[in-house]
């Protein structure tokens, strides 16, 4: 403390930024890529990592009734109820499939929009290795479900061959491994961004407040020893784009130019980013994921992480680190998972008729035990065949969604008083708002850089 003309001056306060425990699990890190192995296709991996965890979830909930394959369901005695296990599929004429596609891109029709799939005439059918079988009856809702989920359902087979169900029940959360304790969790905090859409977003503003604050350069001394507790920025996915636009059947010379303006506009994003960035990691560590519409080394998940040849200043730092999308992680102890928020919106679009909310289908996923049910049926994703890798093998403690229209929250409390902590991460783009999670007692807290639309 010194003075000056008689006034007494704080001295300028440094505060250490908190260091936590970090380790990538590296779920969908793609050691190899191979596109000739059909020994198995998803769906059938998808059955067989789930199969038994689903089963024993319907025989606890159904004591008194039989398991059997839907392949021999025929032989069975008739009007006989029975348990089913297999793989949901919807039948939806709204779906997306490439021959509307060429139609539309040739304007040989008009096609309905693809923000919405649902229809009342949508059907469902369960199959597993060998059989499909139409499923049928009052006591499902269709609107509800997509396809891709495994699902053990109750009922019997109709004349007609169809299957009547009186009820149904699906994996169920992933039990948490007794060894947690909350004792082990480190004290640090956590901030998560997402949609920051670089090429589109003109508020210079809003993100260099973000970085200011981000790095303490930014309001009192008390406000600054508060943001020394943030130990990792996690930013969540469409960085350099935050949508595509759709163009209807242009000349040759025309997409041309279209595509060279696009490809300029992507590298003076990166340019940006690589500048945002570079300020931000000389003191704090930062967790960058690729989403839908950035420029990623692959546009089918798992995206991997940004090559770091598109990052010369950040890709540097040590504190710098690229992960996937989806992506999981152990930081201060806590299990963090989540993606750039594409698998729920593309299941909000399966689900059209119904009224759940994001954050209700981010539940969801954890119900059913996977992170993006509705690929490969609707999103592109890599052609596994051995396992399934977006089957939830871990019990998030943390579990987020980025690129939602706005924030949302919610401490779920499953089975044996498990917790886990869901988060809908709105696009900063057009909210200006980040997230910010304790890691001791999963509390959360909305920050707030400018004028957004929540």
């Amino acid at each position: 403390m010194f003075s000056l003309e008689g006034m007494e001056v704080d001295e300028t306060h440094e505060y250490d930024r908190k260091i936590v425990f970090f380790r990538d699990l590296g779920r969908f890190k793609l050691t190899e890529r191979k596109y000739d192995d059909d020994s198995l296709n998803i769906y059938t991996a998808r059955l067989n990592d789930l199969r038994e965890d689903t089963l024993r979830a319907a025989k606890l909930k159904w004591i008194d009734y039989s398991y059997v394959e839907v392949s021999r369901l025929t032989l069975e005695s008739p009007g006989k109820s029975y348990i089913l296990v297999g793989v949901l599929y919807k039948e939806q004429r709204l779906k997306p499939s490439f021959v509307r596609d060429l139609s539309k891109e040739l304007q040989l029709d008009a096609q309905p929009s693809n923000n919405n799939y649902a229809s009342v005439d949508d059907k469902l059918f369960l199959e597993d290795e060998t059989l499909r079988v139409r499923l049928v009856g009052s006591h499902m809702d269709i609107q509800e479900v997509v396809t891709g989920l495994v699902c053990a359902v109750l009922g019997r087979e109709l004349e007609n061959g169809t299957f009547w169900v009186e009820d149904w029940c699906f994996p169920g959360y992933y039990p948490k491994p007794s060894s947690s304790s909350g004792s082990l969790m480190e004290d640090g905090k956590i901030l998560l961004v997402s949609g920051l859409d670089l090429v589109n977003n003109t508020d210079e503003l809003s993100l260099d407040l973000l970085s200011e604050w981000i790095t303490g350069m930014a309001g009192c001394a008390d406000a600054q020893k508060e943001e020394a507790v943030i130990a990792r920025v996690i930013i969540a996915g469409n960085t350099i784009r935050g949508s595509t636009k759709i163009y209807n059947h242009k000349g040759y010379h025309e997409i041309k130019s279209h595509d060279q303006r696009k490809i300029k506009e992507d590298v003076m994003a990166m340019h940006k980013l690589d500048a945002f960035l570079s300020n931000i990691l000389h003191c704090c560590c930062v967790v960058l994921m690729p989403g839908e519409f950035d420029p990623a080394c692959n546009y089918t998940m798992p995206q991997q992480p940004f090559h770091p040849c598109t990052l010369h200043k950040s890709a540097r730092f040590k504190s710098m680190h690229g992960a996937t999308n989806p992506w999981v992680a152990n930081i201060g102890g806590r299990v963090v998972a989540g993606s750039c928020g594409g698998p729920i919106m593309d299941i909000m679009k399966i689900a059209g008729l119904s009224q759940l909310s994001a954050l209700e289908w981010l539940e969801r996923t954890l119900i059913w035990r996977h992170y993006a049910p509705t690929g490969p049926d609707t999103i592109p994703i890599y052609p596994f065949f051995k396992n399934d890798p977006f089957v939830m093998n871990e019990w998030p403690d943390i579990y987020f969604a980025g690129n939602m229209d706005k924030y949302d929250t919610k401490l779920v409390t499953a089975d044996e008083r498990h917790t886990v902590r869901l988060i809908c991460v709105p696009k900063f783009s057009e909210t200006k708002t980040a997230v910010l999670v304790n890691l001791q007692d999963l509390t959360t807290q909305s920050v707030s850089f400018g004028d957004g639309l929540s």
